[in-house]
């Protein structure tokens, strides 16, 4: 599902069949941009157009390196999967909460339609106009808004599925990043300490200066 999301949110972004680039860079890190336009088949100024846009969101963070035999700089790419769905979430969230806002509206209001022109119209429209059509001056039938709010409910359980697998694709991959994180964290020794709490620090007792030994006179 990953993989498909991703391809879907640079297809959108950028343009039809660039979804591939996913493949190329899908959990790897610094990849050539020349090796990405010799696997997309593309010019280096095309897949630069593609990076470009995903990197203006934030989603392909580079890095460059300059050539010492030729004097150009060659950029290297990693998709920032996170990022990504991230943007895809709020995405959908958005696309729910339009789906809401039209099951509210249908299951508050009424709505007409004129069966010769198929427009539809609000309650308040249609009674602007008499209940005729505009266009061709057929009285508007009442619209039944049964199977069209059941429709909406689907699509709005839908968006709540993609938006669960999302989290916990997210969740998934911020788990791997923390546990990472505490791997590389150093190791601190701490002092042992005492019954009230205070640090007790091992201190080397000074060494006893001993007298010289006076000889006995005879």
């Amino acid at each position: 599902m990953q993989i498909n999301l991703l391809k879907n949110l640079v297809e959108e972004m950028t343009a039809s069949g660039s979804g591939v680039i996913v493949d190329i860079l899908f959990e790897k890190r610094d990849v050539n941009e020349f090796l990405i336009a010799k696997k997309m088949n593309l010019t280096i100024n095309q897949v630069r157009n593609i990076l470009y846009k995903l990197s203006a969101e934030g989603l392909v963070p580079f890095t460059r390196k300059k050539d010492k035999k030729k004097g150009w700089y060659i950029y290297f790419w990693t998709l920032d999967t996170e990022k990504c769905l991230e943007k895809i979430e709020a995405e959908l969230m958005r696309k729910e909460e339009d789906f809401k806002k039209s099951l509210r509206e249908r299951e508050l209001g009424r709505y007409y339609i004129c069966k010769g022109c198929n427009i539809e119209v609000t309650e308040e429209k249609a009674l602007e106009n008499d209940f005729s059509c505009e266009e061709c001056a057929e009285v508007y039938t009442l619209v039944d808004n049964t199977n069209i709010i059941r429709d909406i409910k689907g699509k709005i359980t839908k968006k709540e599925n993609e938006i669960i697998g999302i989290r916990l694709e997210l969740k998934d991959i911020r788990d791997k990043k923390e546990k990472k994180k505490q791997k590389e964290k150093p190791i601190v020794k701490v002092d042992k300490k005492d019954s009230k709490n205070k640090i007790v620090k091992k201190v080397k007792s000074p060494e006893k200066k001993t007298k010289p030994k006076t000889k006995k006179k005879k």
